[in-house]
């Protein structure tokens, strides 16, 4: 095995840029590593075998090589944003297989700071749920092959937790870089409202929807967003002087209950924050009893516009067809009240505001619950996906529906040695803030970067 597998975005890119190995020996060396274990994971939809290598080559005969900050760089994206020469295929049989004319903003930004693109990851129906699997396979937790690695950016998780690539590419729009990260011991972040493009799916799932980076390491995280921003000031955020921290295990609404050992990693966080100097207390945000329902509503009427082109077509699954003919109804007995001061958003952003007028973070658990068993057909029926995901992942949909930044940081091991993921979460425009204070947790309390059996 290459002595570059397993290794961070930013060793790697720090060496293709030296000149010390190049982008197409990092690039063989993970889609063998691809080739020999996604077998028993199923984290990849599509590997560019052939492509990768070529684009490598490219890579390694570029003038600028020392200028690009993810030279060499193996990167995986979620299937459901365009790759181009590739089909977009969105985790259904129902979509159209003919290749993608042009890249998607974020994956041109990607290639042009010098990431490789090896393979599409998989993800549910249409992005719809907090596991993954479809027509085209399961993915499994590299921590416990019998889990699901979380969803819908369940594949990117799975490929980043076995070292197939050092970062992916994923999207969240209730929570779906969050959930997996937590899952599979890794730190995800999903950016603020506008921070980096959209563009996914039916108007992004009406703003709630945004890019965002998987990785093993808070660096190799902020990395990868300042490509996918725009922002090179993202890749070195300063390091955090002393912040005023919320700890909450409120849930956002009634009915939640979060497993103990879950409220206990966001406590060990609070005392980490408390070595570290900062003034932690406890704190709640003060949801309104509104925004559940607003949530939901979304959760169910986006998906229901994504799937109408394939409204007749009998490839389309069958928990699909349900949750969107529930999104439906939905959109008739509520729409979705998007834009304007009278927005969702807005009247959220209104409640949730005096808690980050008081403090500068707010720290929170990632999931209720830790990873259901990973199965075909998820939870079987739609109501018993619906009931699974409302229970073990109802803890990040609130920030996409206010906009806010967010991100999922390792804190520690369950008792069924699975991953536990924390929540930091900030008011619009704190993305640097996270990634600043999750650096310091990371060096304070670190974590296995790769899941146990999967270190090269």
């Amino acid at each position: 095995m290459s002595e570059w597998v397993g290794r961070t975005a930013g060793e790697i890119a720090a060496a293709v840029k030296a000149g010390k190995v190049t982008a197409r020996e990092v690039v063989a060396a993970h889609l063998e590593r691809i080739r020999e274990l996604d077998g028993e994971l199923g984290a990849f939809v599509k590997v560019r075998t052939a492509k990768a290598p070529a684009e490598a080559e490219e890579i390694d005969a570029r003038p600028d090589r020392a200028e690009l900050p993810l030279a060499g760089v193996p990167v995986a994206i979620k299937d459901n944003v365009p790759v181009a020469g590739e089909p977009m295929r969105n985790g259904s049989l129902a979509t159209d297989d003919t290749p993608q004319p042009a890249d998607h903003p974020v994956v041109a930004r990607l290639r042009a700071a010098g990431a490789v693109v090896v393979g599409l990851t998989n993800l549910p129906e249409l992005a719809i749920y907090p596991f993954t699997d479809n027509a085209f396979g399961v993915a499994r937790n590299p921590w416990d092959t019998s889990r699901t690695p979380g969803g819908s950016s369940g594949g990117a998780a799975a490929a980043v937790a076995a070292g197939l690539v050092p970062l992916a590419h994923g999207n969240d729009g209730a929570g779906s870089i969050r959930i997996p990260a937590a899952n599979c011991g890794l730190f995800g972040i999903k950016p603020g409202f506008g921070v980096v493009p959209s563009e996914i799916g039916h108007d992004s799932w009406g703003g709630m929807s945004e890019n965002g980076p998987l990785a093993t390491t808070v660096a190799d995280a902020a990395l990868a967003l300042s490509v996918m921003a725009g922002d090179p000031a993202l890749a070195a955020p300063p390091e955090p002087g002393r912040l005023r921290i919320a700890l909450s295990v409120r849930p956002p609404a009634p009915g939640v209950a979060i497993r103990r050992e879950l409220v206990a990693a966001v406590r060990t966080a609070g005392r980490e924050l408390v070595r570290l100097g900062h003034d932690v207390r406890r704190d709640d945000p003060d949801y309104p009893l509104w925004a559940g329902p607003a949530v939901l509503g979304r959760w169910l009427a986006y998906p229901a516009m994504d799937a109408e082109p394939f409204r007749d077509d009998p490839l389309l699954e069958s928990r699909t067809r349900k949750h969107a003919r529930a999104g439906r109804i939905a959109q008739r007995v509520r729409p979705p009240r998007d834009g304007g001061p009278g927005s969702d958003r807005e009247r959220f952003r209104q409640a949730v505001a005096p808690l980050f007028d008081r403090r500068d973070i707010l720290v929170m658990p990632t999931l209720a619950r830790q990873a259901p068993p990973a199965r075909p057909g998820g939870e079987g029926s739609w109501l018993r996906s619906v009931l699974s995901a409302l229970t073990y992942a109802p803890m990040t949909a609130a920030w996409n529906l206010a906009g806010y930044p967010a991100a999922s940081i390792p804190m520690g091991i369950s008792s069924a040695g699975l991953p536990i993921g924390v929540q930091l979460v900030a008011a619009p425009g704190g993305e640097a803030l996270i990634l600043g204070l999750a650096a310091q947790l990371e060096k304070a309390h670190p974590w296995r970067r790769l899941a146990p059996g999967y270190t090269p």
